[in-house]
């Protein structure tokens, strides 16, 4: 399908990888993997044709159609969710296109007997057999299944793109993709803006897949899940083995060992070899066999062991100052958007160096109370910080607020002051930015690179309580490493939002879910709370959701339409209510005043009929409020 022939690209004189060559064929789940900045989403830039590489060869099937996911998208604004879902059928609207033009003419033209006229009908009848065919009359189905597969709610489709934030915008980029049908798919990142319901279902769609994929990801979970093959960028080499990434470290590490072995033995034999040179060299009668392991020595083929790149980035939060022993004392919180409501009456008590994590599903309002307790968002209810309170905060969307067009140093340097400007190459150093690594744009920034530079900038504040939303988004499995390892060391105040069960291990001391618009608290680590829970892991709190809402037997589905349907009349009662009770409000306003002022309708001649309008729009309530209270008897019985 796609042969990738001694490909090579270079930035500033250095290469970020050089010669590498694999095949991709139909089947191959293959999981990108290697540290920030290794170099895999310019690899798969290179094998969208979106960059050329400075040497070698892609050479493809005919025909073969390549999508491409990346971190960074462009949108247009102006459409709807399925509007712009629906771009991804280019050859379907065009058809469509078409058939509207043929049949507007065919309306307007009156010339039925001519041949031009006849040919109208022939091109329609051609275009609409092509457009059956291409799945014309399917798409909008398809469409749905994905868009709600990913998440979104059939409310959402006929709303603004604009109204959604840059996650929710990545998943109809990623709905988009999906629905091509493409030969090979190129996934950077794909889940960092998915809940773990979203992730499951991706997860499913993969695995059947029947083209080739390519995905980047630093879940380790989901590489496991997806992939059957490995490769893996490492200091300008891939490494390919057919296995998915846990089995993969496992058999890199064995290879690895069997090569230091080889090489062992290997370096003996050479020594022993030029002892013997060395003593045959001596002797008249044994040149001849000193010149013989000579010339054996040269062509020994010396064994190599795999180059390891081992450079980690050196992360340590240090505290500004002491707080008070309450760090957060809250009452009666309470947040909605609109009639969605997210928090209700959450009281919180956070006690100075405390370490806690909050888990649930996304929507729940993990990260509203986090942008609550900096202050980010307004809210119901009392939330009052302790005593010498400095908080550091990381957005689930940090990067977002970096300058593309500045660059790595500069960034820092105007985020810092007077005292701590002197560090920040100290800083950037520590978080691998260096030499002429300073000086590039954010905007080249792998998004790894970018949160590590967001974690920098995080270090130029004082602070004794860190609120971290999903820092780990972008980074690599290493760098997740480093920051728990920070993290644990931290000696101030943490909360943390995060899915990942490998980077809160250990991590917290307290756990808060988030379920149905409260808290819950459990005084332990995420063990403790996923024993307290009788799951494994935080997926298995989705998976049950998922099977809660998939299978419903035959005998409970009845029952669950009904409740549904009750619940969709009590809201529709409720608005008619309200509407009723204003309008009898208006009505008797306008009763008082005629009888107070007689002279209200010679100022107004139209008095009389916008008071009738308003006592039949008021009968007509009636008539709906009894129409609705039968209905929700009859499915009550």
């Amino acid at each position: 399908m796609l042969n990738i022939h001694k490909v090579s690209i270079s930035f500033q004189g250095d290469y970020l990888f050089e010669d590498i060559t694999f095949r991709l064929g139909n089947g191959d789940r293959v999981g990108l993997v290697g540290k920030n900045g290794a170099g895999k989403s310019t690899l798969l830039k290179i094998l969208s044709g979106e960059m050329e590489s400075d040497s070698g060869q892609i050479a493809s099937e005919k025909e073969i159609s390549i999508g491409f996911l990346k971190q960074d998208i462009d949108f247009v604004y102006g459409r709807t969710i399925l509007e712009e879902s629906y771009q991804a059928f280019t050859e379907i609207k065009e058809l469509e296109a078409k058939i509207e033009n043929i049949n507007k003419q065919l309306v307007e033209r009156t010339d039925y007997d001519s041949e031009s006229y006849h040919q109208l009908m022939v091109d329609l009848n051609d275009i609409q057999h092509q457009y059956e065919i291409i799945g014309g009359y399917n798409y909008q189905g398809a469409t749905e299944k994905i868009l709600q597969g990913l998440g979104f709610k059939r409310e959402d489709f006929n709303k603004l793109t604009d109204t959604f934030s840059g996650g929710w915008r990545m998943r109809i980029e990623l709905a988009k993709l999906l629905l091509q049908n493409n030969d090979v798919l190129l996934l950077d990142e794909p889940t960092n803006h998915l809940d773990i319901e979203s992730i499951i279902w991706l997860e499913s769609f993969l695995k059947n897949y029947a083209g080739a994929v390519v995905i980047v990801s630093h879940d380790k979970m989901v590489l496991d899940n997806v992939t059957n093959r490995t490769i893996e960028i490492s200091l300008g080499r891939i490494y390919d083995y057919p296995k998915p990434y846990s089995k993969y470290l496992v058999l890199r590490e064995e290879i690895r060992e069997q090569q230091l072995a080889s090489q062992k033995n290997q370096q003996k034999h050479i020594e022993h070899t030029q002892k013997l040179i060395e003593k045959f060299r001596a002797k008249a009668n044994k040149a001849t066999m000193a010149q013989s392991l000579i010339k054996k020595l040269d062509k020994i083929d010396r064994i190599e062991v795999d180059d390891v790149d081992k450079s980690v980035m050196s992360l340590n939060f240090p505290v500004s100052i002491v707080p008070g022993k309450v760090v957060i004392e809250s009452e009666n919180v309470a947040k909605n958007y609109g009639e969605l409501q997210v928090l209700k009456n959450v009281n919180l008590l956070v006690d100075r160096d405390s370490k806690i994590a909050f888990v649930g599903q996304n929507g729940q309002g993990k990260t509203t109370l986090a942008k609550i307790i900096v202050n980010e968002i307004p809210f119901d209810g009392k939330l009052k910080l302790g005593h010498n309170v400095q908080i550091g905060y990381f957005a689930q969307n940090q990067v977002d607020f970096l300058d593309g067009s500045k660059t790595v140093l500069d960034t820092m340097i105007d985020a810092a002051n007077k005292t701590n400007r002197s560090k920040v190459r100290d800083i950037l150093g520590a978080f691998l930015f260096r030499g002429d690594d300073v000086d590039k744009y954010v905007r080249v920034l792998s998004g790894g690179e970018r949160n590590r530079l967001a974690l920098a900038k995080l270090l130029l504040q004082p602070l004794n309580f860190l609120v971290m939303d999903e820092p780990t988004n972008h980074l690599d499995i290493k760098s997740k490493s480093v920051l728990k390892e920070a993290l644990k060391k931290f000696e101030g105040t943490l909360i943390v939002v995060s899915h990942d069960r490998d980077f809160l291990k250990g991590l917290t001391n307290k756990v808060y879910e988030f379920k149905n618009q409260r808290i819950k608290e459990y005084l332990g680590d995420i063990d403790f709370y996923l024993e307290q829970r009788n799951i494994q892991n935080l997926r298995d709190i989705e998976k049950r959701d998922v099977v809660k809402k998939e299978v419903v037997n035959e005998q409970n589905k009845q029952s669950y339409q009904n409740q549904k349907r009750i619940k969709s009349l009590n809201n529709k009662l409720s608005k008619v209510e309200t509407q009723i009770n204003q309008l009898e409000r208006e009505v008797k306003e306008i009763d008082v005043e005629l009888e107070t002022n007689y002279d209200v309708t010679v100022s107004n001649p139209k008095f009389f009929d916008e008071y009738q309008k308003k006592k039949d729009k008021l009968n007509e309530l009636m008539q709906n409020w009894e129409d609705l209270h039968l209905e929700i008897e009859q499915l009550n019985v």
